[in-house]
């Protein structure tokens, strides 16, 4: 064939196609020519890559890209132009050489895949399977399998590529069942997938489990029921069941349901069945139940659609000739159809027995339910109990059901209270009017050997309330008797012996069932075996406050008293507390009721007693009873005896009301004036910080209302080191009102230092110390601040230094100078004149001279108030006035002018008065 003359070799060409005559088998040559005519075109090229392969016909990298041009031109080209033979044609002769290159059999394949030449294709596959090595043909194998997987192949192909495939590379056998699925072939997909379940060294490459393979198994089986033959479907899945529990419920829907597709209902229906009645679960037995019913109503539903069409089918069937249907046995479905028309087991038109049958799985649906809770826990009383009310209006159901529920349950594994189930099952007899059977199902009830005395105590009681119930009142007591009684002493050794010792062991000690018989006895015995019960119950020792006091009661009803306060005494000797604090209460009032003042001395001591044998946060009643005894009875001296014992014995936190108590009594029975001594005990007795306070207030009241008006002062002066300015503006408002009415500009003046010394405290103590300190219910004095304050290197404030210096050397014992904690009264200065031990008065005298201006001080809270002055009559004070005028005397022996109480300006005016003399 004759080259066009464009083909040829051109003027630019010369250079390369000289060296190739020079040297014709130069791989790089070759390469370099074809690289510098790379655009042109492919006819040309087509030339020189014939003429480089005719000279060196084993280079690959000139057949590799000689192809791969070849490819790229018929790309774009239907599959039957001719230049896809001339491709096919130069694959071939490549692989005359190149047979052991995997790339170039790839390239041949893919391209004769895309041709759709399956003879051809399959025929090139295993050319390349034979001339490679085995370590290449995964990268043959892969296109072969998408090759045979292709639609048009035929299915005995695909097959047998498949199965040469395996035997190359058995673990990709979860590829061929999903081929084999694909394609519909369910009997082999079956078989290769249990044969994999059943190898136990099998490993998926796909991350699949044994778990996951075997349900595409079962859901293989039963929905392809008639397609696969030859596997025991039912012992498969069957299997499963007992390996896989948590998928239970699933796999008896599948086992029914591959019944169903085979067209066995019957057995479909004994699947459902055994499923529900074996599952132990709530969610498998909804599985199961709701497949059930689903198929149930299905089939009902099919029944009633085919019974219209079966309908129309007889009247034209009928037509025909039964003789003739024999003779010619051309329709041999209807001939046997006519033939057992009539029979019961052939009726078509059950549609009633499914409807029915569908309502009666329906309304079995709570018992089933109740049934798999039951599995789970057999020993659930409280589902046995609901298991009952199911059959409501069944007597012989719920009999049944009881007795299979107290064979099952066993007391010592039972989960809530297992005697519940003899006494309702004996309820039921007696609901029933068979007293009969009722007593023997609680004479059974008594023997079981439950896990506490409790549970057989209540058996007995419910035995005896139905006796009660039945107007059987000696039957009853002699239950009770029966059951107190206790066990021999042959029994015990035996029981010993045995190492189990039952609960009838110790019924004999049951507090439940010796105040049901108490009760009983009580009322329908006599006195004395009530009695006889009551001592019976004190010997075992296992009474109670509330028995203690209902068999005093019991005598004293009868009018035998003394035996009555006996049983109290024998039950606060039993008792501690806080449990014999009703006791006490009780015979004490019982005690002092009875007898009054008749047995004084013996009630006294029951009440010391009982104080005695008290704690501290309990004995606040009973002192206020015992001194409501001596003040109705006894003396009123003893009763403020008893009072003043009260307060030092209740606890800090109620010693203020205690107080308050003695206080009123006091003034009821002695008056007034005898108040101040119990006031000044109070103060002084420890009481907390805020109820000093509080009773300093109070007696302060008293004072000023009995017209002791500089005590009133100094009782103020002495609480205001526990009132904080900032936040109790309640006492200083009180002692503000006080001065105003009572006091003058000086008593004002001292009231005001006195506060700003008490504010500079708490505000230098709040400073220093730390919060939680600051916050306490009993806060610190005004003393252990300043301590503090030293310690921490700070100075003390200058109206404090002022006072030290102002301060007597002696200290007083009244109630102004200090009280029984060492808290003495700081910021209260008297008005100039103190009185000594030896009863003469002292001034006292400022060591330093202070200059001071005339006029007093500009602070804001040193205002000038105007104080109204009123004479007082004399016979107000009475003998206070008497007293006020021999002071005075008195001070006027001593040479004083001044009166007996000067303001602290006023004296430390006269002291520099006097030291300007003296110089």
């Amino acid at each position: 064939m004759a080259i066009p003359r464009e083909l040829y070799p051109s003027q630019d060409d010369l250079p390369y196609e000289e060296e190739l005559l020079r040297n014709p088998f130069s791989l790089k040559l070759w390469w370099r020519y074809l690289v510098a005519r790379r655009d042109a075109p492919f006819e040309k090229r087509f030339i020189t890559y014939e003429r480089a392969l005719k000279a060196l016909p084993g280079s690959y990298k000139l057949w590799h890209a000689y192809l791969t041009e070849r490819l790229d031109v018929v790309r774009n080209l239907p599959i039957t132009h001719p230049k896809y033979q001339t491709l096919n044609n130069t694959f071939e002769r490549a692989l005359v050489t190149m047979h052991k290159m995997p790339r170039i059999w790839i390239m041949y394949l893919q391209s004769l895949t895309k041709q759709k030449f399956i003879e051809r294709t399959r025929r090139t596959a295993d050319r390349a399977l034979c001339a490679l090595p085995v370590t290449q043909h995964d990268r043959i194998w892969e296109l072969y399998l998408k090759f045979v997987s292709q639609e048009g192949v035929p299915i005995e192909t695909s097959l047998r590529v498949y199965r040469r495939y395996l035997k190359y590379d058995p673990g990709h056998i979860e590829d061929f069942i999903e081929f084999l699925v694909t394609s519909r072939l369910w009997q082999e997909a079956a078989e290769r997938l249990a044969s994999v379940l059943n190898d136990d060294q099998f490993y998926s490459l796909k991350g699949k489990t044994k778990h996951t393979l075997w349900l595409e198994l079962c859901d293989l089986l039963t929905r392809h029921a008639k397609d696969v033959s030859g596997i025991n479907v039912d012992a498969i899945i069957r299997g499963g069941i007992r390996k896989y529990t948590n998928e239970v419920g699933r796999l008896w829907t599948s086992l029914a349901d591959y019944y169903i597709r085979r067209g066995l209902f019957d057995k479909a229906r004994d699947i459902f069945e055994e499923g529900m009645t074996t599952v132990i679960t709530v969610r498998d037995f909804s599985v199961i139940f709701d497949a059930y019913a689903e198929f149930e109503q299905g089939m009902a539903d099919h029944k009633i659609e085919n019974l219209e069409s079966s309908d129309e089918e007889e009247d034209s069937a009928e037509e025909s000739d039964l003789e003739v249907d024999i003779r010619l046995k051309v329709n041999l479905p209807n001939f046997e159809k006519k033939l057992l028309s009539g029979f019961w087991f052939n009726d078509d038109k059950d549609v009633d027995l499914m409807l029915a049958r569908f309502d009666y799985l329906m309304e079995r649906r709570p018992e089933l339910a109740n049934s798999v809770l039951l599995r789970q826990n057999p020993h659930n009383v409280e589902q046995w109990h609901r298991r009952v009310k199911l059959f409501d209006g069944n007597p012989e159901k719920q009999v049944l059901t009881y007795t299979e529920a107290v064979r099952t349950v066993d007391p010592m594994k039972a989960v809530g209270k297992p005697h519940t189930l003899w006494i309702a099952f004996a309820k039921l007899y007696e609901k029933h009017n068979d007293l009969v059977n009722a007593r023997v199902i609680f004479d059974k009830a008594a023997q079981v050997n439950y896990k506490t005395v409790d549970n057989l105590a209540s058996v007995w009681c419910e035995w005896a309330e139905m006796e009660i119930r039945h107007k059987n009142f000696q039957a009853a007591l002699e239950l009770l008797r029966r059951a107190t009684a206790e066990p021999s002493v042959e029994v015990k050794r035996r029981v010993a012996a045995d190492g189990n010792e039952p609960v009838q062991m110790k019924l004999h000690k049951s507090l439940r069932l010796w105040t049901f018989y108490v009760d009983l006895e009580e009322g329908l015995g006599t006195l004395e075996s009530t009695r006889a019960v009551y001592e019976r119950i004190l010997d075992l020792r296992i009474a109670t406050p509330q028995i203690i006091i209902n068999y005093a009661f019991l005598l004293e009803g009868n009018k035998y008293f003394e035996d009555a306060f006996k049983v109290y005494e024998r039950g606060v000797k039993i008792f501690k507390y806080p449990h014999v604090k009703d006791i006490w209460v009780t015979y004490l009032s019982k005690f002092v009721k009875r007898y009054g003042k008749t047995k004084l001395e013996r009630a006294r001591e029951l009440f010391e007693h009982a104080i005695e044998m008290t704690p501290a946060d309990s004995v606040k009643p009973l002192y206020l009873q015992y001194a409501k005894l001596e003040e109705d009875y006894g003396l009123a001296k003893r009763a403020m005896k008893v009072y003043d014992q009260a307060t030092k014995a209740v606890p800090n936190s109620e010693k203020l009301g205690m107080y308050e108590i003695y206080i009123a009594r006091a003034a009821e029975i002695f008056g007034v004036p005898k108040t101040r001594e119990i006031y000044e005990q109070a103060i002084e007795s420890g009481l907390p910080d805020k109820d000093v306070k509080k009773m300093c207030l109070k007696y302060a009241e008293l004072e000023k209302n009995l017209g002791e008006i500089d005590r009133a002062r100094g009782i103020y002066g002495f609480a205001s080191q526990f009132a904080d300015p900032r936040s109790d503006q309640d006492f200083w408002t009180k002692w503000h009102a006080f001065e105003v009415l009572h006091g003058n500009e000086d008593t004002f003046r001292e009231m005001l230092r006195i506060k700003r010394t008490v504010s500079a405290s708490y505000s230098q103590t709040h400073f220093i110390l730390p919060e939680y300190m600051m916050q306490k219910d009993q806060k610190m004095s005004i003393d252990d601040a300043k301590d503090k304050l030293k310690q921490a290197g700070l100075p003390e404030d200058e109206m404090a230094a002022l006072e030290k210096q102002l301060a007597p050397v002696s200290t007083t014992d009244n109630a102004a100078g200090k009280d029984g904690n060492n808290r003495t009264t700081l910021g209260f200065v008297s008005a100039g004149v103190q009185t000594q031990t030896d009863g003469r008065l002292k001034v006292t005298r400022n060591q330093e001279d202070i200059e001071l201006p005339d006029e007093s001080d500009s602070d804001d809270d040193t205002e000038k108030v105007e104080i109204a002055q009123k004479e007082v009559p004399s016979e107000v004070f009475g003998g206070l006035v008497r007293k006020r005028d021999d002071a005075e005397k008195d001070g006027g022996d001593e040479g004083h002018d001044a009166p007996a109480a000067l303001g602290a300006l006023e004296r430390i005016k006269r002291l520099k008065r006097e030291g300007q003399n003296h110089q």
